[in-house]
């Protein structure tokens, strides 16, 4: 490969006299939700005053500081959220998708603070934080839509003499635990299919990122049923903990990563209580030797770079036939180079902002300290950037040998690596040897490869011809390490429901 005349990455930073971005990157005048714990449809302090910080990564600096929950708060909302279920429950569809639009709708009217808000927590540039915002009100929309057209079998004569009607119920109360990378997001993800199924809801957002849990929050207080959603804060060990072997939980949903999950399966398997896990991903991007190679190299730039890599599906590991290796690598390292590192407010054009945190940005620093000990080679990028804030280069790491511990285990970071095939055989064979399988996407302009490889990839998700395409009607999750259960789309409702078989004598 010819090596690109590109120059060193920089931070770019908000100037002293942008006043139009202040509210980024100044705790004083954010827009932050009130403290203590969300119960029972209002603000209440916890049973400990220990608190935890929460940091901006652009700036190191602490903007806020939220309570530290105990297994006691997580039982006060767990009793409020029974309380709440039994009249939420017996709710009608069309009541609860009315719920659900008023959610949305409050959300929209306070799309600038959720936005602020957003950024300041996790780092996220303005068009990040603009999608999310975006997507977490299509999400409560969808869901307000979905939860009127649920279908079951028809009822009927299946023995003779009997009547069998299916009856479609909410399990219950559902615990929620929430990632950092996508705070509000994910929660939408949860909470509106939880509740359009007529359950209640404990959700512990992670303690990096609980500002605009809490802000949505503070936002439906009084607006919707007191109890149907409750937020403690708090660490995972704890709340967490609690929340998975609480015996008035009736399930267990958590995005997060693979300890997490087996953390809660193991936990919850004690009550014998459901799981829903949506956990890592180590995404293979497959492309043809007749793919359209630019294209490739930019959808690569687009989905293995966005919210700085920290994503669950982001295009990380791409595989290229070996006969085009060059070429694509060569596409992909001038895309990445035209990437703009820098702090939420620095500029719309901004696309990569910091690492969620110093302990984040540590690992994802040793894992490219690995590479380059192991002689891997560094297209473009590789190391971390001058602080203040947790930011890493976008980086390109090229001719990976199958196998290297860079391209099989989780970086969730602005990395992608490259390797190559020479066989369709060996692609698909390399691609299902990842312990993950959530996502995946396949390249090429033959018919024939765009339908046989697809199904052959043991990934919940497989794109063609893009990467990280997403809508509220399709479902999202994993097989193998990355979890079991589905969130958006009618699946996801299905997921937080239980189905009952009623059958009646006709002889009684």
């Amino acid at each position: 490969m010819t090596p690109l005349d590109t120059e060193q990455f920089t931070v770019r930073r908000v100037s002293e006299d942008n006043s139009s971005t202040a509210a980024h990157n100044v705790p004083g005048i954010l827009p932050l939700p009130p403290g203590g714990h969300f119960i029972g449809g209002s603000f209440v302090p916890g049973y400990s005053a220990e608190l935890i910080d929460v940091v901006n990564p652009a700036t190191e600096q602490v903007i806020a500081s939220v309570q530290a929950g105990t297994a006691a708060d997580v039982d006060v909302a767990v009793e409020a959220a029974v309380a709440a279920q039994k009249s939420w429950g017996a709710t009608t569809p069309k009541e609860r998708s009315e719920v659900l639009n008023l959610i949305a709708n409050i959300i929209e009217a306070n799309r600038d603070a959720f936005e602020t808000i957003e950024s300041a927590n996790t780092g996220k540039p303005r068009a990040v934080a603009e999608d999310d915002v975006s997507s977490t009100i299509d999400t409560f929309r969808f869901m307000a839509g979905a939860s009127r057209t649920l279908t079951s079998m028809a009822g009927g004569d299946y023995a003779t003499g009997h009547t069998s009607v299916i009856l479609r119920e909410p399990v219950g109360v559902v615990g929620v635990i929430t990632p950092w990378n996508y705070p509000l997001l994910m929660a939408a993800w949860k909470i509106a299919p939880i509740l359009a199924a007529g359950n209640s809801i404990v959700l512990k957002p992670s303690e990096q990122t609980p500002l605009s849990t809490l802000k949505l929050a503070e936002l439906v207080a009084g607006r919707i049923p007191d109890g149907i959603l409750n937020v403690v804060t708090g660490q995972g060990r704890t709340v967490g903990q609690r929340l998975s072997e609480h015996p008035g939980v009736a399930l267990v949903a958590l995005t997060g990563s693979v300890v997490s999950g087996q953390a809660v399966a193991q936990t919850a398997a004690k009550s014998v209580k459901r799981v829903h896990l949506e956990l890592g991903g180590k995404a293979p991007v497959v492309v043809f030797p007749d793919a359209d190679l630019r294209a490739a190299a930019a959808g690569v730039r687009n989905a293995g770079y966005w919210n700085a890599g920290q994503d669950c599906g982001a295009a990380c590991r791409v595989l290229v036939h070996e006969s085009v290796a060059a070429e694509f690598t060569e596409h992909l390292v001038r895309e990445v180079s035209t990437l703009v590192v820098g702090a939420p407010g620095a500029g719309d054009d901004v696309e990569i902002g910091p690492m969620i945190s110093r302990p984040h940005f540590e690992r994802v620093k040793e894992s490219l300290a690995e590479a380059k000990a192991a002689g891997l080679h560094v297209a473009i990028g590789g190391s971390a950037l001058d602080g203040p804030g947790y930011f890493i280069e976008p980086t390109v790491i090229s001719d990976v040998p199958a196998g290297a511990q860079i391209a099989t285990h989780e970086i969730f970071g602005p990395v992608v690596t490259v390797e190559t095939f020479s066989s369709t055989v060996e692609a698909i064979t390399r691609a299902n040897e990842s312990p993950y399988g959530l996502s995946a996407s396949v390249w090429t302009r033959d018919s024939s490869l765009s339908l046989s490889v697809p199904k052959q990839l043991d990934f919940g998700t497989v794109w063609v011809n893009s990467h990280l395409v997403l809508a509220c009607e399709v479902p999202w999750g994993g097989f193998k390490g990355s979890g079991f259960g589905r969130d958006l789309s009618l699946y996801a409702l299905d997921d937080y429901s239980r189905t009952k078989h009623v059958m009646i004598n006709h002889g009684a």
